[in-house]
């Protein structure tokens, strides 16, 4: 019988699949993140690894999985795994993107609402402090109709994102490496500008990219000091997109007006001093976490292992 082994908790209907296929699962059932010498141990004799973003595979962990024929990531992400490596050994990796598009658009247009409205703050206050009541210039935020959202990569979320924004009656503006078709944009209500024109004109700047060796720290001090005094900031790509150190500096300068993170740089540590600023909200990458995402990134990676073990070819290969 072949065997998978799973670094994480999953969903039961995503296990419930796998054995259902005559193929034995082992799954890590510890509320904590597994070790790299606990993944080591139970690779070993396994045929298939399944494993969130937060788990690392580099080559230790492939060349000590002599068996392995695939590693499906569990996430649209996969820079936690040594992929070319693993295609040197001729094992498959794979991800789950598509089925969390919405999920993540979702949690985006939330955190910006949540900027703009002050949400988060205001909940804060009413545990703590309290407030004195009803005032006509109390605790002002701001709406976002009317307001220009910018989104870096326009991929299926940048999409999704700017279809939600739009309909709140925002203005969108995108960047990335390629513009859209005409129809694309046109359908999408939005228009290609320079990165400079980007962080010049946005009252929002959403993240919506993957990590690339490229733009790691594309969100640097430089970038910062072209932004409006007012601009939020939305990081729900990848942490080190932003430089967080940058990001404080711009902060307690005044040179922008707010982020929300649901990604980080060092993930899952976050800068502590972002902790105590009011202007900024701190989620715990939530992005896909919900039932409905994560079920579907669930039959992925078990309808991607029943494949390889009928010896059909997996979907969403990214080596």
């Amino acid at each position: 019988m072949m065997k998978v082994f799973i670094s994480a908790q999953l969903p039961a209907i995503t296990v419930e699949k796998i054995e259902a296929a005559n193929i034995e699962v082992t799954m890590y059932s510890q509320d904590t993140l597994i070790t790299h010498a606990e993944l080591l141990a139970a690779v070993q004799d396994v045929d298939f690894l399944i494993t969130p973003l937060s788990t690392q595979v580099d080559k230790e962990i492939i060349d000590g999985a002599p068996k392995l024929k695939l590693i499906a990531n569990f996430g649209a992400g996969f820079n936690n795994i040594d992929f070319k490596y693993a295609r040197s050994k001729n094992i498959a990796v794979t991800n789950t993107p598509v089925v969390s598009t919405n999920s993540v658009a979702e949690v985006t247009l939330g955190l910006i609402l949540d900027l703009s409205h002050r949400i988060v703050e205001g909940d804060m206050m009413m545990r703590t402090t309290g407030f004195p009541g009803w005032s006509p210039l109390f605790f002002l935020g701001h709406e976002i109709a009317g307001k220009t959202l910018g989104i870096v990569g326009m991929g299926n979320i940048g999409q999704a994102v700017a279809q939600k924004a739009r309909a709140l009656s925002m203005n969108v503006q995108y960047w990335q490496h390629h513009q859209l078709s005409d129809p694309e944009e046109r359908s999408l209500g939005a228009k290609y500008v320079s990165m400079a024109e980007l962080l010049k004109t946005s009252d929002f700047i959403s993240i919506n990219a993957p990590l690339t060796d490229e733009n790691f720290h594309q969100f640097n001090a430089a970038a910062f000091e072209q932004m409006k005094k007012t601009v939020a900031l939305i990081n729900v790509g990848r942490g080190p997109i932003v430089d967080e150190a940058a990001l404080v500096k711009a902060l307690q300068a005044g040179e922008i007006g707010g982020a929300a993170l649901d990604v980080y740089e060092h993930e899952p540590q976050v800068t502590p001093v972002l902790t105590e600023m009011k202007n900024v909200i701190l989620t715990p990458h939530i992005g896909n976490a919900t039932v409905e995402a994560r079920d579907a990134m669930g039959n992925i990676v078990a309808e991607n292992i029943i494949a390889v073990a009928n010896q059909q070819a997996p979907k969403y290969v990214i080596n």
